[in-house]
């Protein structure tokens, strides 16, 4: 099918099937003249006042590549081209023998798609995750936490199979321009994910169906010889002239010591929330350096609002899916730029992320059918720790500080503090009746006392440009949550652009969001598995 014709319209209660039609107009060609078809895109164009559907679909016609070549010449359109398919190329095995099994830390979306890739080719990775499997991490959360307040500190939203990814969005689309997000969103369908992750615009999976696709992930995993190691934790590393020779690795909630081990390649899949293992890398002389990272608050509404601002008279509509937004308040940041919405999820819930126990951060996620009655979003600002003279470690403790203040806030309840946006504007206390999708619930407080004082002035400025645009944004339904301090690392552990090893320390491959290379699941499974592929070109399988 070496046609793609972009942008083809489809009417909200047009069926699918008149697509064909659209396509033959748009290439001037009679219908039986179109040999085959796929749909590979599919998205909500809601951006004039008649809503419909916009699809991007590959073809083959009943006539030879040069005159489809010539027929596209004659149209001269953007939206109808001749494509190239691009496959994504896979790893020859390398000849160097390998001293031990290749070890991935971590078993978040880096981990695990580093683990499937290494195990696809016949490496046997051995997994070390700190939590626990998914079913049993279920119950931690649910019962543990949110019923009776019994904070696990390695088995919560974070930490556990599947990772901060597992009980996050779900959303699978990226800004990555990489053949492997292609492979990334098969592998998700192939374990369990609706076939319209393959073509929607903004693919979306949700937090309820997530867990089922890790562990049958895992159980591929462990069918071509990998093993995962649950409640397992990396507690210290070695090096001998600059090549990672040993790490320690300790039981979980153990009370006896950790046992070292020697070790070929590792495979560093922490996740950016993994505090403690960033702090020890550091004494051990990993390169660490800050980055520029997000900080804000979560905003949320009721769907229905948001629905209307973007549907209009068609909100409600059966086969529209509930409304998102992206909104960006241009220079209200001062030298921080510009305020703008962060992972917003319609139809969701906000959650706590923290990894720690005395901690309150936000996130948001929403399940497969996004059928709550909220919507949320961060809305955040950029900071770069290098113009505030801090280092990697300093921004770690800049994010801690909010976090445990959000704590004291709400009085060491895990209740999340919430202020309406109107009252947060006018400088006034919120009362009343509180209504938000948090699990532990929320209290109202003074959102000022959470957040940096940059983040405040951003949203002071920030919100009415925000009003204007969408009225009622921040009317009497809408609430601040904070803090949202969790949106992306403030650091970046070093590592080489081809060899994908630490700086200075051969053997060590940092990876994905904790690594400071991915913002999201596919960014981050793309990661591991391009670092996968480098231990796969340079080792020979294990015997």
């Amino acid at each position: 099918m070496p046609i793609l014709v972009r942008n083809v319209p489809l009417a909200l209660d047009e069926p699918e099937e008149s697509l064909i039609c659209g396509v033959s107009r748009r290439l001037r060609v009679p219908v039986d003249a179109i040999r085959s078809y796929a749909i590979v895109r599919r998205a909500i164009d809601a951006r004039m006042k008649e809503i419909h559907f916009s699809y991007h679909i590959e073809i083959a016609l009943a006539e030879p590549p040069e005159a489809e070549r010539a027929r596209l010449r004659r149209l001269g359109s953007v939206d109808a081209v001749w494509i190239e398919p691009r496959a994504a190329a896979e790893p020859q095995p390398g000849r160097h023998a390998l001293a031990q099994r290749p070890i991935v830390v971590g078993f978040g979306p880096a981990g695990m798609f580093a683990a499937l890739r290494l195990a696809k080719f016949g490496y046997k990775p051995v997994v070390l995750e700190r939590g626990r499997e998914v079913r049993r991490r279920h119950r931690d959360v649910m019962q543990r936490y949110y019923r009776d307040r019994d904070f696990d500190p390695n088995s919560n939203l974070l930490f556990g199979e599947g990772g901060a990814g597992t009980y996050s969005d779900g959303k699978v689309y990226s800004r990555v321009h990489d053949p492997l997000c292609r492979v990334v969103l098969e592998t998700m369908y192939q374990h369990g994910a609706d076939p319209e992750v393959l073509i929607d615009a903004r693919p979306h999976i949700g937090s309820d169906r997530l867990p089922t696709i890790c562990a049958r992930i895992r159980r591929r995993i462990e069918s071509w010889g990998g093993e995962i190691r649950f409640e397992n934790v990396v507690d210290d590393v070695r090096c001998e002239d600059e090549v990672l020779t040993a790490i320690r690795v300790s039981k979980t909630g153990g009370d006896a010591g950790g046992e070292w081990q020697a070790c070929g390649p590792v495979v560093l899949a922490i996740g950016h929330s993994a505090r403690d293992t960033i702090r020890l890398l550091a004494a051990r002389g990993v390169r660490i350096e800050p980055k520029p990272f997000q900080i804000g608050v979560r905003i949320e509404h009721p769907q229905e609002i948001v629905d209307r601002w973007q549907y209009g008279a068609c909100a409600g509509h059966g086969l529209l899916s509930p409304a998102e937004y992206h909104l960006v308040a241009k220079g209200v940041a001062g030298e921080h730029g510009n305020m703008f919405s962060f992972c917003m999820c319609p139809g969701g819930m906000i959650l706590p992320t923290n990894e720690s126990a005395g901690l309150i951060a936000t996130n948001g996620a929403s399940k497969a059918q996004r059928s709550s009655p909220f919507a949320n979003s961060g809305l955040v600002i950029t900071v770069d720790p290098a113009v505030m003279g801090m280092s990697a470690l300093d921004a770690l403790a800049y994010q801690e500080q909010w976090e445990r203040l959000a704590f004291g806030v709400t009085k060491g309840t895990y209740r999340v503090p919430c202020q309406r946006a109107n009252d947060f504007l006018r400088g006034a206390p919120s009362n009343g009746a509180l209504r938000t999708s948090f699990p532990l619930g929320g209290q109202w407080a003074e959102i000022r006392e959470v957040i940096p004082g940059a983040v405040a002035a951003a949203l002071e400025r920030g919100l009415p440009m925000l009003d204007r645009k969408f009225p009622g944004y921040t009317g009497g339904d809408a609430v601040i949550t904070g803090p949202e301090t969790r949106a992306s690392a403030p650091f970046r552990l070093v590592r080489g652009p081809t060899t994908r090893e630490a700086a200075g320390i051969a053997g060590l491959y940092p990876v994905g969001e904790g690594a400071g290379y991915a913002g999201g699941i596919v960014s981050a499974a793309v990661d591991g598995i391009r670092t996968a592929d480098v231990i796969i070109e340079y080792y020979a399988p294990p015997a």
